[in-house]
C-alpha cells in the first residue's frame, strides 16, 4: 500500500478497504459497527471519550483525533502480508503525539494461537516475523504459544507506527460490540504478559519499550442497531 490517503465521505466510504467487503461489510460485523461509531462521532467515539477520561493516566486526559486511516497495513518482517489493523489514530494530547490501533470485535476471535499459527515446522518467513514481533515488544517466545497471533501483530503495529511517527505513547485498543464481551478473556491473558490487571472499559500501562509507553484498552460500545 502506498503512503498516501484519500478522505473519507461518511461510513461507506470504509467498505472499498476492505479485504473481502461482501463478506465483511455487514450491520453488525465489526467493520460495519466500527466505521458508524468513529465516522458518526463528533470527536472521539462517546464510549472511548468515557473510558479516556475515566483513566487516571495523564496522556489521555485531553485527547485529540488528528487523522483516522481505516483498514491501515503495517508491513511486518518476514512473508508478504502486512498487519492489517481495522483503525489507525494518530492523535495528540497534552502536546504529545499519540498513537492508537483500534481492533473492532463483535464475536469474531482474535484467530489462532501462535503455537498453531507457527505450526509443527515454521517456515523462515514466520520465524524470522515471530522473532521481530517478540523483540518488538520484549516478550518470548515460550511466553506467547497460547496466546492469540493477532494480538501480538496488532501491538507490534501500535509499536512501530509510534517509532515512525516519533511518537513517546501508544494505545492497542480493543472496540468490542459484544454484550458480553466474547473473546476477552484472550485479551486479558495477552495484557498479563506485561504484568498489568486489565479489566473491561479501562486503560491499563504504561509499559516502556525501547523508549515508547505502550498502553492496553479494552472498551464496549453499542451495536447500531441497537441504538434508538
Amino acid at each position: 500500500m502506498g503512503d498516501y490517503f484519500v478522505r473519507t465521505d461518511g461510513p461507506e466510504s470504509w467498505r472499498k478497504c476492505l479485504a473481502n467487503p461482501d463478506k465483511q461489510w455487514k450491520s453488525g460485523y465489526s467493520a460495519y459497527e466500527l466505521a458508524y461509531c468513529w465516522e458518526g462521532a463528533t470527536k472521539l467515539p462517546a464510549c472511548v471519550e468515557r473510558v479516556f477520561k475515566q483513566s487516571e493516566l495523564p496522556i489521555f486526559k485531553n485527547v485529540e483525533v488528528l487523522f483516522g486511516f481505516p483498514e491501515y497495513k503495517v508491513p511486518l518482517p518476514g512473508g508478504r502480508a502486512s498487519s492489517q489493523n481495522d483503525l489507525f489514530i494518530l492523535a495528540k494530547s497534552n502536546a504529545e503525539l499519540l498513537t492508537i490501533m483500534v481492533e473492532g470485535k463483535v464475536s469474531e476471535p482474535f484467530g489462532v494461537t501462535v503455537e498453531t499459527w507457527l505450526g509443527n515446522h515454521p517456515s523462515k518467513g514466520k520465524r524470522n516475523r515471530l522473532d521481530s514481533i517478540l523483540e518488538i515488544l520484549g516478550l518470548q517466545e515460550k511466553q506467547v504459544l497460547k496466546i492469540r497471533y493477532q494480538l501480538l501483530h496488532r501491538a507490534a503495529s501500535a509499536m512501530m507506527e509510534a517509532a515512525n511517527m516519533t511518537a513517546k505513547h501508544t494505545l492497542m485498543l480493543v472496540h468490542s460490540f459484544s454484550e458480553t464481551g466474547k473473546w476477552y478473556s484472550d485479551y486479558a491473558e495477552f495484557v498479563k504478559l506485561f504484568h498489568l490487571s486489565p479489566t473491561k472499559d479501562s486503560i491499563v500501562g504504561q509499559v516502556q519499550i525501547q523508549g515508547i509507553n505502550l498502553y492496553f484498552g479494552w472498551v464496549t460500545g453499542r451495536k447500531i442497531s441497537t441504538i434508538d
